[in-house]
């Protein structure tokens, strides 16, 4: 690879206001170091290493299915009937509208 002459590397150091040669021979020392030091956890359920087993701390495991408290369903006893229950008709909105008629006068429309 092809290197810049003296002169022309102070020209562009001067130009450029900081060393650009130097940055090169520190390009290693910006990578991350193998070891790691140990976490900072903050104190609570989960602040030790050992010992924490993933079932302890775990919400999902201590929600419970809901409990029917009341059914709106009424259970029939054995060998009883149905009563017969006229059906409930629907809720709208508003007033129900009325019914178009035909025009009497001008039967082609």
């Amino acid at each position: 690879m092809a290197t810049a002459t003296k002169i022309v590397q102070k020209l562009r150091n001067l130009l450029s206001g900081h060393d650009l040669q130097a940055k090169l021979q520190l390009r290693y020392g910006e990578i991350a170091k193998r070891t790691q030091p140990p976490a900072k956890l903050p104190v609570g359920p989960s602040h030790q290493f050992a010992g924490n087993y993933y079932h302890t701390r775990d919400g999902r495991r201590e929600s419970v299915p809901a409990t029917v408290i009341m059914s709106a369903q009424k259970a029939l006893t054995a060998g009883s009937q149905v009563p017969d229950v006229p059906a409930k008709r629907a809720v709208t909105p508003g007033n129900v509208p009325r019914e178009l008629t035909l025009s009497k006068d001008e039967p082609y429309l």
